[in-house]
């Protein structure tokens, strides 16, 4: 429904105003909002769940780019509608679009915390980093109603088994109980994702996240409840954010951050289209600028897949964005010692009960 050169009118509140066609279908329909038969309703849609049939929850992962082997994610979708999300284009594997379908159709996993439990107490289960999150956001709006992600966390709490967390929504704070009690066996470790402290950019390109303000607020709550937190400026967008690197620094430090983290922008498969469609509407005399930093940063193209440079990209605008972030951090007093996570508190309830010194 829809095409990113013929958007739909009035999206409000959605980082995609299109549904592009999915790169695996071969009959492809575009309605015109101007023909009779156009429903009305399209322009205005509606957040929808379906329940997610997965028979296990951890995912291995190969990437040198990421730290951690393996990962979970309760829901598949975002409706945060980050119009930049690399994770967009996943959803065109369960026959939707990467574009409005990705903020509207969530895929639940309602089974999360008891495939978890069942994952971790098997004998073949090597005790070890989880990242919590890193596809869609586990804080996202779904979760106020279905609280996947706590009751996940209480099950890596029942183990001590340490996760990596990154999220975007002040709502993690509701889970503060939990986080500080994992934080006591040093199994948790939390990033707060912050792109932009203005606050119509934040609207614009992530619609349904929480504000600057209330991120800074949640890197303060953690840190008071023992939480070590770091910031991500991720991604930076050359031409639309990298100015604001110092500030991000200086004000998450500020707010207790112990480390920072950055990536740049990649846009892989159809990505590349939905975010130059979302420029033209939103900021068109910033658009060449921003696609041609992109460009010269990706070997000419607006995506570089290869591992190594597709985080951070290359050239003189990357090396720019390196040192600025670099310089930041050191003015700010980051990055300080590393914390490592452990899984020497590692147990199987009812079988091992360590001793926590």
């Amino acid at each position: 429904m829809g095409h990113p050169e013929h958007p739909l009118p009035g999206i409000v509140g959605r980082g995609a105003a299109s549904n592009p066609s999915n790169r695996f279908e071969r009959l492809q329909v575009t309605l015109d909002p101007h023909d009779d038969y156009f429903e009305p309703e399209a322009i205005k849609p509606q957040t929808q769940y379906f329940k997610d049939h997965s028979r296990s929850i951890i995912a291995r992962n190969d990437s040198p780019d990421v730290g951690a082997k393996v990962s979970i994610n309760p829901y598949r979708g975002c409706e945060h509608g980050c119009v930049y999300c690399y994770a967009r284009p996943t959803h065109e594997y369960l026959g939707f679009s990467l574009g409005l379908d990705f903020e509207t159709k969530i895929m639940v996993k309602t089974d999360a915390p008891e495939l978890l439990r069942k994952e971790l107490a098997h004998p073949r289960w090597q005790p070890q980093v989880v990242m919590f999150s890193g596809v869609t956001d586990i804080y996202q709006p779904a979760e106020r109603h279905f609280e996947l992600t706590r009751r996940c966390l209480e099950v890596f709490l029942e183990f001590r088994n340490p996760v990596g967390m990154v999220t975007k929504n002040y709502l993690i704070t509701r889970d503060l109980d939990l986080l500080r009690e994992m934080a006591r066996y040093r199994c948790v470790s939390v990033g707060i994702s912050l792109t932009t402290l203005d606050e119509e950019l934040r609207r614009l390109m992530e619609p349904r996240t929480s504000a600057p303000r209330r991120r800074l607020a949640a890197i303060e709550a953690l840190v008071s409840a023992g939480v070590q937190v770091g910031v991500m400026t991720a991604p930076i967008i050359p031409g639309l954010n990298d100015h604001e690197i110092p500030a991000l620094i200086r004000e998450a430090a500020q707010a207790g951050a112990r480390w920072a983290a950055y990536t740049v922008v990649h846009l892989p498969y159809g990505l590349k289209d939905l975010f130059t469609d979302w420029l033209s509407r939103h900021y068109p005399e910033r658009k060449e600028k921003v696609l041609g930093r992109i460009r010269a940063m990706r070997g000419g193209q607006l995506n570089d897949p290869r591992f190594g440079y597709r985080m951070t990209g290359e050239g003189v605008f990357a090396d720019q964005i390196r040192q600025l972030f670099r310089t930041a951090c050191r003015r700010a007093g980051l990055p300080k010692p590393a914390y490592r996570l452990t899984t020497e508190h590692f147990r199987v309830p009812g079988v091992h009960q360590p001793r926590l010194w």
